[in-house]
């Protein structure tokens, strides 16, 4: 039996959850319901579409996206874990952990009782690199799937001593045209600006669009609303268990850099990340867990 028929015998929910093969011989999860549809990859439990009935696509997948083995894929959900950016010592280990490139394993999928579909992947401590993460470690990833979309990131500690991570669920949105949209919530707060030498300022109003923003937003549990009135609508990001939300749009010269971007592709996406980064890592005593959970909403505005 291969594995896409056990995956679909165990784990299959008749039209509503089907795994199938896609582009570059990835594993992927396609999700409609009567509220949503969906697509997640296997590798990294990437999500990558979101589309609530009625509704414009809310997550951006990159058209020049590419799908290989290893390769983290442009767009949708990549999980960063269990750290965010660079590693602190180690020059050769991957930027954003190694969570967004490794094959987690199915282990549940239901039909919920509200009409949203759910499934949860898994990573234990025989998946992850010994020499990037010796510690007794594992992670589970449950996604809802439904006119609203829920993520939650659960990492346990199951050794001796106490583990550290920073973490990120680096989520691309969809927009009319990043130019023309606003991102509220975050007036106040401190950041570290990454794009100016990491220099720590605070957010005046209503965050826009008109060159590269790459910020660690720090000490900030508050929702974000992305308001975009060519779409008629605002998307609403919700979170537990996060005190960092990291903004993103790399603008057209580093787009162009990146080579998978697709064209004019800054102009359709803005990140903003439910995070623990820079200062905001956490700490897990052995025998607990810690939740990193993000729930994503579609406001109509006029």
């Amino acid at each position: 039996m291969n594995e896409i028929t056990a995956l679909n015998n165990q784990y299959g929910i008749g039209a509503e959850l089907i795994f199938e093969i896609g582009a570059g011989g990835q594993i992927i999860a396609t999700i409609n319901n009567e509220q949503a549809s969906a697509s997640i990859a296997l590798q990294g439990a990437h999500l990558m579409t979101w589309q609530p009935a009625g509704s414009a696509p809310a997550i951006w997948l990159s058209p020049a996206a590419r799908f290989a083995p290893g390769k983290s894929i442009r767009g949708g959900v990549p999980i960063c874990w269990p750290w965010f950016g660079a590693h602190s010592t180690e020059a050769d280990f991957p930027a954003h952990g190694f969570a967004r490139t490794t094959d987690w394993h199915v282990i549940n999928s239901v039909s919920l009782s509200d009409g949203t579909t759910q499934i949860t992947f898994e990573l234990t401590t025989a998946d992850m690199p010994t020499r990037q993460w010796p510690q007794s470690t594992s992670v589970q990833y449950q996604i809802t799937i439904g006119k609203t979309l829920s993520l939650a990131l659960i990492t346990r500690n199951s050794g001796q001593r106490e583990i550290t991570i920073s973490e990120a669920l680096h989520t691309y949105f969809a927009v009319s045209d990043v130019r023309n949209i606003t991102i509220g919530g975050l007036d106040g707060c401190h950041y570290l600006d990454k794009a100016a030498s990491m220099r720590e300022k605070q957010q005046e109003g209503d965050v826009t669009f008109t060159s590269e923003v790459d910020r660690v937003y720090i000490n900030t549990e508050a929702d974000c609303v992305i308001r975009d009135p060519a779409l008629s609508r605002q998307i609403r990001i919700s979170k537990t268990g996060g005190h960092s939300t990291v903004v993103w749009n790399p603008w057209i010269d580093k787009a162009t850099q990146m080579g998978d971007m697709g064209e004019d592709g800054h102009l359709k996406m803005v990140c903003v990340e439910s995070a623990n980064a820079a200062n905001n890592f956490v700490a897990i005593q052995p025998g607990n867990e810690h939740l990193l959970m993000v729930n994503y909403s579609i406001e109509t505005i006029f």
